[in-house]
């Protein structure tokens, strides 16, 4: 009878062993780290510039970038949007916030009606009701810097470069060539 308990107790000692192993989770599956897959900078930038507009009173942050677009050159010049306010809980029937330079206010006031109308038509709906003017600093916009002009290739440059599809890597190669086709200037010292 000794042995036969001695037996039960040698047996008992081993299967919490063999409990312990087959207890053991299986290892899991490789996962992505929060935050979902990589993103392009230039998608997330319009997600951050419109959380900073909307703490600034811009709902729709293109209304500052395409500023020159919606009113035109004459007015973007002197003119630069502040903010809009509506009314609470409407998204229509606003008031646009400007910061005018200069002596230009008694010109926007009558100009005003015209400048509610392209913007409601920017927004495409009645979005703006009136127009508030305050004065101030208004940064000059960056010049546009204007595209160049696409020449056809000059019959010296040879043949290789009229195969080249793309516009604008013809234009730089013909440059390049014309660069390296001049005799060397001694350079300027001031």
């Amino acid at each position: 009878m000794t042995k036969d308990a001695s037996e039960d107790g040698a047996a008992k000692k081993a299967r919490p062993k063999a409990k312990a192993k087959a207890a053991k989770p299986a290892p899991r599956p490789y996962e992505r780290p929060r935050g979902g897959e990589a993103r392009t900078i230039a998608d997330l930038v319009p997600e951050i510039g419109r959380t900073a507009f909307r703490k600034f009173g811009f709902v729709q942050s293109s209304v500052v970038s395409r500023w020159r677009e919606i009113v035109g050159d004459r007015l973007a010049d002197v003119t630069q949007p502040a903010m809009i306010r509506f009314p609470v809980g409407q998204k229509a029937g606003g008031t646009l916030h400007l910061t005018i330079s200069g002596a230009h206010a008694p010109m926007l006031q009558h100009v005003a009606p015209d400048l509610i109308a392209a913007v409601n038509r920017f927004f495409g709906y009645a979005a703006i009701a009136q127009v508030r003017m305050t004065h101030g600093h208004v940064a000059p916009a960056p010049p546009v810097q204007q595209p160049a002009m696409l020449k056809p290739v000059p019959a010296e440059l040879g043949d290789s470069l009229r195969d080249i599809g793309d516009p604008e890597l013809r234009t730089v190669l013909e440059r390049m060539a014309a660069g390296l086709a001049t005799p060397p200037k001694l350079p300027r010292i001031s």
